[in-house]
């Protein structure tokens, strides 16, 4: 919404023709009180013709105002075909909505599948110079599952621009528990966190995913937009 308000500074709010219409609206309205009532029909008539014309004024502007948007971003840096495998993960970018799955079959009976939001959060750090920028940050949730019934261990993570932090660990049965007890992943003597994070990095889950997910989510961050401003306009469009 922000990036539409852009263009409506870009492009103008203003639309002469819904102020020229207003003006003859009220015209009518004065004269409407001071003629016969078949005048007034007449009247009527034309509020509602001048009334549509409003309408479609403003339709039109919203459409230019969209079409503009959608120009701008696509000139400015147009989106990607979103890479579907990477590394032994295959990629589903899933059109539409707000997150990506990623699956990968590991040895012989373990199924690997990760949610992973686009950015829900950043925090301010420093440049050189005195400037300041923002680091954005992903959810990632990780479930390893393997055995007959599909035991589930899963990984609670934040995905940083070039790293990978384990937030928590939960461990899920056959009967899934919707908060099962899990310890303080921090609380974790430190060679038990090292190698839960060796664990992760021999199945693709490491710094270098998290890199690649900030660049994959950029790219869906705009794909998103121009779809959603693309289906706005045709809603709109639609008789």
């Amino acid at each position: 919404m922000a990036r539409l308000l852009q263009a409506v500074r870009r492009t103008g709010a203003l639309c002469p023709c819904s102020t020229e219409a207003l003006i003859q609206e009220r015209h009518l309205v004065a004269l409407s009180r001071t003629l016969p009532l078949n005048h007034n029909v007449n009247v009527l008539q034309s509020r509602s013709y001048i009334s549509e014309m409003r309408k479609s004024a403003f339709q039109s502007h919203i459409l230019r105002l969209l079409r503009n948007e959608i120009d701008y971003e696509i000139e400015l840096s147009p989106p990607q075909q979103p890479v579907p495998v990477f590394g032994p993960f295959m990629v589903d970018n899933r059109p539409g909505h707000q997150w990506v799955s990623l699956y990968q079959k590991f040895g012989e009976n373990e199924d690997i599948k990760i949610e992973v939001t686009m950015f829900d959060g950043s925090v301010p750090i420093s440049k050189p110079g005195g400037d300041e920028d923002e680091k954005l940050h992903i959810s990632l949730i990780a479930n390893i599952s393997k055995g007959e019934h599909k035991s589930t261990l899963e990984f609670v993570c934040s995905a940083w621009p070039n790293s990978l932090e384990i937030q928590n660990i939960y461990m899920h049965g056959q009967d899934w528990i919707l908060q099962p007890y899990s310890p303080e992943f921090k609380d974790l003597d430190d060679e038990m966190q090292e190698v839960l994070y060796d664990y992760l990095e021999s199945r693709g889950i490491d710094d270098k995913l998290a890199a690649f997910l900030h660049e994959c989510m950029l790219n869906k961050d705009k794909t998103e937009f121009i779809r959603w401003m693309e289906t706005v306009k045709s809603f709109i469009e639609d008789k």
